[in-house]
């Protein structure tokens, strides 16, 4: 065996025969420069670069390879202290916020303390003088806690710079002192790997956010992006600057109009009318801090706007500090009073909930920063793709597009038709397609199709019971075919080519296979891109003809992980071509669930043993809380339709239906996805599935010759919530050739990743290896013949491709009230997940 050398001090030494030999400065450089076109060259390679640098001549082949040993040891060791100082410089600039987090809640602990014992003291008093005329005075001692009510402001710039300060001042408070009280927001655990601590208001006016973390960005570059709401935050519109005035700190003073989506159709859109402040601190940080400017006399002012509601943003912004060795420590604010009194009363928890807010805004601006400083810092990753900066303009397209048909404003040459007399779906035409889909008259200018010469876009708001927003969203994303109907695909991909369309008509035969084709993703994989490919379709000919071929969607989707930070859902698609380019005209169809009513926090805050035990699933008497999803989410339908203005009735006709077809689907799809006491609703006062619980449990003490459920009455409905609240996976297989799961406990769907929709499409074949599958189908003659059988522990697989191991298989035959085989049970005993 062959030890390698330690270099020398000068870093040049080889070894021979164990003797050290000095390397020339020259012989050095041809090494190096060997070294970074081939770092770990053969035998062959190494006697050929003797050949064909002479100035490598006299070095003998084993001296070569000592010596890129040594050079690859010393760029593993540089590398290993570069990621290591890199930690230790995050571990110091977390460990610094964490105590500066730790400090402002200390005081804000004491802050509470002298308030609790203020109050208590004043009830003493009061109670003290209730039979004291003085009790007067008494009560209105207390009056200096409430927050006095400031003057207008001359809007003179003299008069903005004063606003500035005060607005800075509480910004300030807030950020990094007790101004607000702040609770950590449920399922976040702070920590150098997390996205950052965030916190949610507590008793205060309106609702309030906030977030602070390290970002590997410099802080000119932060506030740069942040200021750019349009580019990051979704919700926004538009944001218009009427007013800038520089300041004596070389700081800057904004008079700004913004313009913020509404999320359903429930529900008008919201404007504000600001005062933003960005000013350098002494210390280096940064500052940009925003108020609502409507407090102001003999000043600019934004009268109100038809179709908005005119909110109110409180003291908000960005506290941005550098951070030794690179990168920004940054403070987050968001705290918003959104007029709640101005929607129904069942949307009002949209406004009035902090974490939502959280969601939306301040955790959107943070991922926002953490994706471009990780598109920075590493441009070899691909997460958005290899064109980052493309893909998020695109998404961000796609957003708007969907958002504009959301809400159909006016000024972008939306208006509403008539109504076939039902109320549950609205239709809105844009004769003024260019501006709907976010395309313009350079579309025109380079030759680039523009769509129909008009568009369509039928819409609906539902509230939904009891389904979490993340499984619903995720059902219609992989099982497209339950819902769409593809003649209305195929109309929509065939309205996007230039050329006049014909009606869409009823299409004979199936849906198609579906192909979801992965293009991007966001860093923390809330957010993906990608390309869904309906095979065997049909385009729309000039004669109505319609030819087999396939259609492309694009399509963007987040909040279809359950364990993810925000609860909040959206499935947005547009049809385009196989050539699709960056600036096509889209339409974006699609939909949005957001929660208003949790009845279960998000996960609880994990602690750092249970954070260590990678891959272990949650135990399984949590698994089902941990699933359970929202009481009231309320679900935004939009879908929209190019078309030619002489088929303006029959399209919006056929939308009406079509959506209405969608939301018939949406509701059988919840019905079932929704727990119950005992399993699905689905199952609830059907008589198949209480039949079938007979059969499984008579079968089993058949075969076997023991019960399956130990003290049940005997009721068919205790019988059949036994069966489903079963700690043990107890599925059901048809008897096919290529068996299919027909029926799975709760235990059994958790483990099979599924649900009783789509649990047909699971076979048996699927979750087992190679392995696996020949344990189980040599078994399977000899339990249709014996009975029963048992099945060694093993590994299987979900239908997510999670591995997933157990005890033992119990299997036995099910047979009917005729005693003829109906199926075979499986249980999985002392099932989870590796």
């Amino acid at each position: 065996m062959m030890t390698i050398s330690s270099p020398s001090k000068d870093d040049n030494l080889g070894m021979d025969n164990g003797k050290y030999v000095r390397y020339t400065p020259e012989q050095v450089e041809a090494l190096e420069r060997l070294y970074h076109d081939c770092p770990k060259p053969s035998s062959l390679r190494r006697q050929q670069l003797i050949r064909e640098c002479p100035i490598l001549s006299n070095i003998e082949p084993k001296q070569i390879k000592v010596w890129f040993q040594n050079r690859r040891c010393r760029e593993k060791q540089r590398k290993e202290a570069s990621r290591l100082q890199a930690v230790n410089r995050k571990l110091t600039a977390m460990n610094k916020l964490l105590m500066e987090e730790n400090d402002r809640l200390q005081k804000q602990v004491s802050h509470l303390v002298y308030e609790n014992s203020y109050f208590r003291q004043q009830t003493q008093n009061v109670t003290l003088a209730t039979t004291d005329t003085s009790c007067e005075s008494v009560v209105t001692s207390g009056q200096h806690h409430l927050t006095p009510q400031h003057p207008p402001k001359d809007a003179s710039p003299a008069g903005l710079l004063s606003i500035a300060e005060e607005i800075l001042k509480e910004f300030l408070s807030k950020a990094t002192g007790t101004a607000v009280e702040w609770v950590q927001m449920p399922g976040m655990k702070p920590g150098p790997d997390s996205i950052g601590i965030i916190a949610i208001s507590h008793g205060c006016s309106g609702v309030a956010s906030r977030a602070c973390g390290l970002i590997g960005l410099e802080p000119t570059r932060v506030a740069e992006i942040l200021k750019d709401w349009s580019s990051w935050f979704r919700d926004c519109r538009a944001v218009d600057t009427l007013n800038v005035l520089s300041t004596a700190n070389n700081g800057t003073i904004e008079l700004l109009y913004m313009q913020l989506y509404a999320p359903t159709t429930l529900a008008p859109a919201r404007d504000f009318w600001l005062l933003r402040y960005t000013s350098p601190m002494e210390d280096g940080s940064l500052v940009i801090c925003e108020r609502s400017l409507n407090n102001t006399q003999n000043g600019p002012s934004m009268p109100p706007v038809p179709h908005f509601v005119r909110a109110e943003m409180l003291p908000s912004g960005y506290l941005i500090r550098p951070c030794e060795g690179g990168g920004s420590i940054i403070h987050i604010v968001d705290h918003v009073d959104l007029e709640p009194w101005s929607v129904p009363e069942v949307l009002r928890p949209l406004y009035e909930s902090s974490t939502l807010l959280a969601q939306r805004t301040t955790f959107a601006a943070f991922s926002h920063l953490r994706q471009i400083s990780q598109e920075i810092s590493q441009p070899t990753v691909t997460s958005w793709g290899r064109r980052p900066a493309a893909l998020r303009a695109l998404g961000q397209r796609m957003s708007r597009g969907f958002n504009e048909a959301v809400n159909g404003f006016a000024d972008e040459g939306w208006s509403v038709t008539e109504s076939d007399g039902v109320d549950d779906v609205t239709v809105f035409v844009n004769l003024a397609p260019a501006k709907a889909t976010g395309a313009n008259q350079m579309y025109a200018a380079h030759g680039i199709p523009v769509v129909s010469n008009a568009v369509l876009c039928a819409k609906a708001s539902m509230l939904l019971q009891d389904v979490a927003p993340a499984i619903l969203m995720r059902f219609l994303r992989e099982y497209r075919s339950e819902w769409a109907d593809s003649s209305m695909d195929a109309y929509s991909a065939a309205s996007m080519k230039a050329g006049p369309t014909s009606l869409p008509m009823a299409r004979n035969g199936s849906f198609g296979s579906q192909v979801i084709l992965p293009l991007a993703h966001t860093l923390e994989h809330e957010e993906f891109m990608e390309v869904v490919k309906l095979e065997n379709m049909g385009h729309y000919q000039e004669d109505n003809m319609m030819m087999p071929g396939d259609i492309f969607f694009l399509q963007l989707c987040n909040g279809v992980d359950e364990n993810a930070i925000g609860t909040s859902a959206e499935l947005v698609f547009a049809p385009i071509d196989a050539s699709f380019t960056d600036d096509a005209p889209l339409l974006p169809s699609g939909f949005r669930i957001i929660p208003i009513n949790n009845r279960l926090t998000q996960n609880p805050t994990r602690d750092l043993a249970s954070t260590l035990e990678v891959g272990v699933g949650p135990p399984r008497n949590q698994r089902a809380s941990n699933q359970a999803g929202p009481t009231k989410s309320v679900m935004t339908i939009a879908f929209q339709f190019g078309f030619e203005i002489h088929l303006q009735e029959n399209i919006a006709s056929m939308a009406r239906q079509y959506v209405r077809s969608i939301i018939s689907s949406v509701q059988r799809v919840a019905l079932a996805l929704s727990p119950s006491p005992f399993g699905s609703p689905s199952l609830q006062g059907n008589p198949e599935a209480h039949t079938l619980t007979h059969w499984i449990q008579q079968s089993y003490s058949c075969f076997l010759g023991e019960e399956l459920f130990k003290s049940v009455d005997g009721r068919s409905e205790s019988v059949l919530k036994t069966l489903w609240n079963h700690s043990d996976a107890i599925t059901c297989c048809s008897l096919k050739t290529l068996p299919v799961f027909t029926f799975a406990n709760q235990a059994g769907l958790d483990m099979l990743e599924t649900t009783l929709v789509s649990l047909q499409d699971v076979s048996l074949d699927k979750i087992f290896d190679e392995n696996g599958r020949k344990n189980v189908f040599s078994e399977l003659p000899q339990i249709l013949q014996q009975g029963y059988g048992c099945l060694p522990g093993g590994v299987c697989l979900s239908s997510m491709g999670r591995p997933v191991s157990y005890e033992r298989v119990v299997a036995w035959k099910v047979l009917n009230d005729n005693d003829t085989p109906h199926c075979i049970a499986f249980m999985f005993v002392n099932w989870s997940f590796v």
